[in-house]
């Protein structure tokens, strides 16, 4: 199911450290852009991280980090690879289910009232259950 609050242009930022050449980078950009631009998506912020360990011996030295904010709600994931080309598939796979539920509980409006003390709205304990025995409500 579709609507109507696409977002034309998704503000992800995609930041690396250490030693990660341009290649890697064009390939998480495309792949970020695809996830985050698709057709029915509330808006979405963030950041994701592309980290490159300068230590030769480490067995994973490629890390995918992100950090989203999908229509209200907080999206993260993370991905520790050998290349740089692997850690972003499997965080473009593991955010794209966490995105997915995102956005249908966005959609169908599944969102929770902000408590009083957020600026939300007080009920009294008769209006939150009418059905309760008020005042002058005896049966003989």
């Amino acid at each position: 199911m579709t609507t109507d609050h696409a977002q034309a242009t998704p503000t992800v930022r995609l930041r690396s450290d250490g030693p990660v050449d341009e290649a890697t980078l064009a390939y998480a950009r495309t792949k970020v852009d695809a996830l985050v631009s698709r057709p029915g998506l509330p808006a979405v912020t963030g950041v994701v991280r592309i980290v490159r360990a300068g230590a030769r011996h480490a067995d994973h030295p490629w890390l995918a980090t992100a950090d989203l904010h999908v229509g209200g709600r907080q999206v993260t994931a993370q991905a520790e690879e050998a290349t740089g080309t692997e850690a972003v598939d499997r965080l473009q796979d593991r955010l794209r289910g966490q995105i997915d539920k995102a956005a249908r509980s966005w959609d169908d409006g599944d969102r929770k009232a902000a408590p009083p003390w957020r600026g939300g709205t007080r009920r009294s304990r008769r209006e939150a259950d009418p059905g309760s025995a008020g005042e002058g409500s005896r049966t003989a």
